[in-house]
């Protein structure tokens, strides 16, 4: 049962225990069509981010701070579609896609730390790519391995506290129905909206934390390579400025498709149904990008090219 009734000083109070997903699509002849799809996507998100923090680790000429920041990206990513795309392909088969509160809470916490984390390591990596480029003869003094694993370990927990946050003043509301979501997860401001308490609290929580860490690392992110475009518009060299463009060109690719995507959901208020706009730009951030950024930064990047073909050489056997 999804609702649990309980006495409380003479009256009846009724609770939920279980919630229902509506997934991506409420038509049940799509279910089968698009489950493909998604299965492609989602192990093709396992294979080339775990396939570029496999080539980064074991290429010396990737040990760069970078690249270390890059792999960590990559991890992030295979963490974050992992928290969605199993449960929801599964439910694809299921009439009713039922889950427990205990299980939403989890999912809607590890979706959110990836999520944050992720926010977080995107600006770091902007201000990665302005010490190398405004700075370039202290950048090993001042991006040392010491210090970039510190930024790291800060990003995560940074992340970590503002989920847990968000997953304990959400889930610490009272639910008496109904109990669907519509959506293909759990998310936060959908869960609020289907509380019978006040939300006002909770859902300044939820923009306030959206706020912090979405929009102000976005601003971050701006204003670095505004600085950035300044410096290498002032370069002598013209191969040297095409290089430096090239190089940051990957990270904002990067940073516009996800914020711009996520910031669109979360900073406007939440409502019981989701709007079908809404659940597109989620599948686009929390599955798609996934997959999509181990291809945007090999594509545009010449020494992860350089590296795939001394993977390649080094595969090869004699005749």
């Amino acid at each position: 049962f999804s609702l649990n009734r309980r006495m409380n000083m003479g009256r009846n109070e009724t609770s939920v225990t279980i919630f229902t997903l509506q997934g991506i699509s409420d038509q049940p002849e799509m279910q089968v069509i698009i489950f493909f799809p998604f299965l492609g996507i989602y192990m093709m998100t396992l294979i080339w981010n775990l396939g570029l923090i496999i080539l980064i680790r074991t290429d010396s000429h990737l040990h760069s701070p970078m690249y270390f920041f890059l792999s960590f990206l990559s991890f992030i990513d295979i963490c974050y579609s992992s928290s969605i795309s199993p449960r929801m392909l599964s439910d694809f088969f299921l009439v009713e896609k039922t889950i427990s509160f205990l299980a939403c809470a989890t999912e809607s916490f590890f979706m959110a730390w990836m999520g944050l984390t992720e926010c977080c390591l995107l600006a770091i990596m902007a201000y990665d790519r302005y010490v190398a480029i405004y700075n370039p003869l202290r950048y090993t003094t001042i991006m040392h391995l010491p210090i970039c694993g510190k930024l790291v370990a800060g990003a995560y927990v940074a992340g970590c506290l503002g989920s847990l946050v968000q997953t304990i003043a959400g889930f610490h509301l009272h639910f008496c129905g109904p109990n669907i979501i519509n959506h293909f997860f759990c998310d936060i401001p959908q869960i609020i909206a289907l509380s019978c308490s006040n939300t006002f609290i909770n859902q300044i929580m939820v923009f306030v934390v959206a706020l912090f860490f979405g929009l102000f690392s976005f601003l971050f992110i701006i204003m670095t390579y505004v600085y950035i475009t300044v410096t290498i518009l002032k370069m002598p060299s013209a191969k040297g400025r095409a290089k430096a463009f090239n190089t940051c060109a990957s990270h904002l690719i990067a940073v516009t498709l996800f914020f711009g995507t996520a910031l669109s959901v979360y900073l406007h208020p939440s409502s019981a149904n989701s709007k079908p706009l809404d659940k597109v730009l989620s599948v686009f951030y929390a599955i798609i990008i996934p997959v999509l950024n181990p291809l945007i930064y090999s594509l545009r990047n010449k020494e992860i090219k350089d590296a795939l073909k001394r993977l390649m050489k080094r595969g090869k056997f004699p005749q």
